[in-house]
């Protein structure tokens, strides 16, 4: 089939699922960070954390060999994920709309902005919606857009973000069927 019929098939089935958000109780938790060893700059707002690193704000879980966290002049945090060499960094948030509905992702380096709750996952970029354990929608390629706050993603084949470009891969989506009426 042509790529286009594809990326139809998914704004139409995303058209017709009633919107799910991200845990809005989450931006009003505090940050909590687990590693091995942190660096503080209080002048530059930079916090440097590595070894084993775990961030939990709320129901969101962050895990990577090395976080930056930069805190702006009104108190918005931006971290940026570091997966060590071979492996990925990786998210989880919990979405509002279902008792147990998730979104997650993983790749060689994500960068959140607290400030408008986007999360950009670079190089073997992969993002799953799930209910429970099982997946309801897969994407994956160099470069993924999740908007939590309107459940808006798009996935591109160039790592650094920039529009896709012929003959620089290609990107995977998988959808599974959904029953009317009934939030995924």
């Amino acid at each position: 089939m042509k790529p286009f019929f594809f990326a139809f098939l998914f704004m139409f089935n995303a058209a017709f699922v009633p919107a799910v958000h991200a845990e809005k109780a989450d931006s009003n938790k505090p940050t909590v960070v687990d590693a091995n060893q942190m660096a503080y700059d209080d002048v530059k707002q930079v916090n440097t954390f590595t070894g084993d690193v775990v961030v939990v704000r709320g129901t969101l879980l962050m895990k990577a060999a090395r976080v930056v966290v930069v805190q702006d002049p009104a108190g918005y945090q931006f971290a940026t994920l570091y997966a060590a060499p071979g492996s990925l960094a990786s998210f989880r948030q919990k979405r509002d709309g279902g008792e147990n509905l998730w979104i997650e992702g993983e790749a060689e380096r994500i960068e959140y902005d607290g400030k408008t709750e986007l999360v950009k996952l670079f190089s073997k970029a992969k993002m799953r919606r799930l209910d429970g354990k099982t997946p309801t929608d897969e994407v994956e390629g160099e470069f993924i857009s999740y908007d939590s706050r309107s459940e808006f993603f798009s996935v591109n084949n160039t790592p650094a973000g920039q529009d896709s470009k012929a003959g620089a891969g290609r990107i995977k989506a998988t959808i599974q069927p959904r029953t009317p009426g009934v939030p995924k």
